[in-house]
């Protein structure tokens, strides 16, 4: 029987990481939330990286309308947690991983623990998990925790940094005293204010921000992934730039773009106010009440 060997097992890592700065991942620990189409990947993503301890936490169970995007989803997990099912493959990646795994999800009396000695909170919340998104992104600023969202969007993936110095989450979106449905449509808007992905939705009725539902591509949870992994890397290993809110960036690979958005004030910038103000007249055309 082969015994693991940590080194053996990400040496192909060095060169582009010190063996050094390997062992310092070894030792840094990253908190997911979500384990559904993008946290799945963010953990196995960070684990090849070499990341050697997680805090994980979902509530959630796999069906069969999570095949096309969520990693762990397939015949053998259909009704099984997706928190243990994805804490099972990171730890057939690296036996000696230290995964603690949160079953009820993330809530008021558990925050503190599921963050407790994280290097890195890494958002992988359904979309429409919003307020306890936004306790997260809260907590993690009150105890100087960085924290990465990528997006799928379509066939692509938007980045959003927020460090402890930086915007707050719900000050870049607008979120305080808001109506739900007006917090969704605020989110969507901040996540990619270039909106690359537009062009090519051939169903827009499909985005159903009332009703909780929105399509999706196993491309946008893979370049999630690559993008928040290597954000990762850098606020751990203190190299490299990263540009927190209010810049973001989305990269788009059906239309081969990217693109790089700085918008002052946040929701507050006159251009993100005249896409808002855009979003509603579409909501209101699609019967929604704002």
């Amino acid at each position: 029987m082969t015994t693991f060997d940590y080194h053996q097992a990400f040496s192909r890592n060095i060169g582009w990481v010190t063996p050094e700065e390997q062992e310092v991942l070894n030792q840094s620990r990253v908190a997911i939330a979500g384990m559904g189409g993008v946290g799945g990947v963010h953990l196995l993503t960070l684990t090849r990286l070499g990341i050697g301890k997680f805090h994980i936490a979902d509530l959630d169970h796999f069906e069969q309308a999570n095949f096309n995007r969520q990693i762990g989803a397939n015949m053998d997990t259909l009704t099984r947690e997706k928190v243990t099912v994805l804490g099972e493959m990171a730890k057939q990646i690296n036996p000696g991983l230290d995964v603690q795994t949160f079953e009820s999800g993330v809530d008021a009396d558990s925050i503190d623990a599921f963050l407790e000695g994280a290097d890195v909170y890494v958002d992988g919340l359904d979309f429409f998990v919003l307020p306890v998104r936004r306790k997260v992104f809260a907590r993690c600023r009150e105890l100087g925790i960085p924290a990465v969202t990528a997006a799928p969007l379509g066939m692509g993936t938007a980045l959003l940094s927020f460090l402890p110095d930086s915007m707050p989450f719900d000050e870049y979106f607008g979120l305080t005293d808001q109506p739900l449905l007006e917090q969704y449509l605020r989110f969507y808007v901040g996540l990619a204010p270039n909106a690359l992905h537009r062009g090519y939705l051939v169903m827009p009725e499909k985005i159903d921000l009332a009703g909780g539902k929105g399509p999706s591509t196993m491309m946008g949870c893979n370049l999630c992934a690559g993008v928040a992994a290597t954000e990762t890397l850098k606020l751990i290993l203190k190299r490299g730039s990263v540009k927190p809110a209010p810049h973001s960036f989305q990269f788009d690979a059906y239309h081969n773009k990217l693109a790089h958005c700085w918008r002052p004030g946040g929701h507050r910038h006159p251009l993100q106010q005249l896409i808002l103000w855009l979003g509603r007249r579409q909501l209101r055309k699609q019967g929604a009440d704002l």
